[in-house]
Order: C-alpha cells, then structure tokens, then sequence
C-alpha cells in the first residue's frame, strides 16, 4: 500500500499544481475583465478634480460629494427623474416582451395555421436585419402619430412581439414541452387560451425569466431610440442624462458622471439577482424530464 501510494503521489502533486495555475488564471482574468468597473467604483468615491489625474484603485480622500452634486447638477431636472423614466420604460418593456413574444410562441410552436412556416422564417429573418435600416421609417411613422417626445415608440412595439429573438427563445422551449401534456388537457375540454395560462406559462417560466432578465437590461442600456424619440429633458432616460454630464465646450463634470454611472448599475444588478436561478435555469435547459 506504501508503494502504490509513493506511485500515485507525484500524479496528485501535479495535479494540485495544475489547478493552481487555473485558479490564478482564472483569477487574474477576473481582474483584468472588472478592473474598469472597479476604477469607475473608485472614481465615484474620488474628489472630481482628481479623477483623471489618479489611475490607481486606491482612493486617498474618499467623498461622497460626486453623488450629491450627480443627483442635482443636470440642469434643471434631478437625476431622479431619469431613473424613473428608465423604470417605468424597462418594466413596461418587460411586460410588452413576456405577454407578446410568448403568445406568438405560442402560436407558432403549437398552432397549424396557412403559412406558419414562411411566417416563422421571415420572422427569424429580421434578426439579420440591421436595426438602422428601420430606423427612418420608424421616426416617420412614430412622427406621424404624434409619438415623438413621447414614451409611447420605446414601449408599444414591445406589445406587437417585434423582438424576433425572443419568439424564437421561446418557440423552441414550448416545443419541448410533451405535446401529450395538451393533448390531455383539450380531451378534459380546454381551450388554447387555458392550454397556454395553465399549462405552457408554469412551465416556461424559466424561458420568461429569461425573457424579462433581457428585455429590462436591453431597454434600461438602451441609448439609441431615447435620443431619437425623447427630446424634452424631463422625458430623458438614465443613459441620455449620463451624456449630459460630459460637455464638449465646456466643463465636465466627471466625478458626477462616474458616481450616478455606479448607481446606474444597481437596478440592473438587483434585477439579476433577484431572477438569477430562473435565468439559469431558462438560459441552460435542453429539455424536461
């Protein structure tokens, strides 16, 4: 016994070396990949004369007067404000997402209707369709209307199920759903509307989860469409009020910037924590036992 385990001793050496080279491996990574959240974090606590003149983490005089000044010191609208706007945007959006982007899953995945198939592809095709391409004819619609300054462009699409990515997400969970499952359930007299209520939506709830998680991050991150559609400042998103923090002729408050750019990041962290084992769950599923 004293020899085999003489033998099996240099294996079990190289092995713990082996894992400790992973180990920090993976650990310097980890530091390189947050190193500038970590330098934003340290900015935010930094005196704002200071913060592009130090480039290390440590913060010698550490404030709280960036956030202070942050909150209050874009014109004429507290930074509140934005937040509130971002809020009721990203939820509505995550509600318009979950509620049409599952019924045409839905659809799609369990119903026989003429030209379901073409339907579907031409679907999937606007994920290769660049988003620019939409974007002038969009305005001019929105225009139309009269939905500019308005946040009615960056919330009623979500509710026409126009994000093809998730229709597909969810098509292919509902297709692993046993078909038997239904079947047992329109023999007991159940419509498509009760099928999908009490059957699809308790067992898709990871791939929702999912749903929800992206759809808040996409739109809370969203720069693009608020600066197109919203030009009343008290209508501006938390993206759009960090820009007004950097001033190309003049001074720019950057202390302030990085402080309410940290405090930018806590909705979207809270949001995945909250929902982290569902979108785990929806994002790794292959299939149901």
């Amino acid at each position: 016994m004293t020899a085999v385990a003489a033998r099996h001793r240099p294996h079990q050496v190289s092995h713990r070396v082996q894992r400790t080279f992973i180990h920090v491996g993976l650990v310097s990574a980890a530091f390189v990949m947050s190193y500038p959240l970590l330098w934003m974090t340290a900015s935010a606590f930094r005196p704002s004369e200071q913060v592009l003149v130090e480039d290390s983490l440590w913060v010698s005089t550490p404030t709280l007067e960036n956030f202070v000044n942050g909150w209050t010191s874009v014109a004429q609208t507290s930074f509140g404000t934005f937040f509130l706007n971002s809020l009721v945007i990203s939820a509505l959006a995550v509600l318009g997402n979950v509620l049409s982007c599952s019924l045409a899953a839905y659809a799609f995945a369990r119903l026989r209707f003429p030209g379901r198939r073409v339907w579907f592809a031409l679907m999937i095709g606007t994920i290769m369709l660049p988003y620019h391409v939409l974007l002038i004819p969009q305005y001019l619609l929105f225009n139309s209307l009269g939905w500019v300054d308005t946040f009615l462009p960056l919330v009623v699409p979500r509710f026409l199920a126009t994000e093809a990515f998730f229709v597909f997400l969810l098509v292919q969970f509902f297709r692993l759903i046993p078909k038997d499952l239904a079947e047992a359930a329109r023999i007991d007299g159940c419509g498509h509307a009760r099928i999908f209520g009490q059957i699809m939506v308790p067992l898709a709830v990871p791939a929702l989860a999912t749903t929800a998680a992206f759809s808040f991050i996409w739109s809370w991150n969203d720069f693009l469409n608020p600066l197109i559609y919203l030009t009343s400042q008290g209508n501006y998103t938390v993206p759009i009020g960090l820009a007004l923090f950097v001033d190309a002729s003049g001074t720019s408050n950057y202390g302030g910037l990085f402080a309410m750019s940290l405090l930018s990041l806590l909705p979207v962290i809270g949001f995945f924590l909250a929902f982290q084992r569902l979108l785990l769950d929806g994002i790794s599923t292959t299939g149901l036992k």
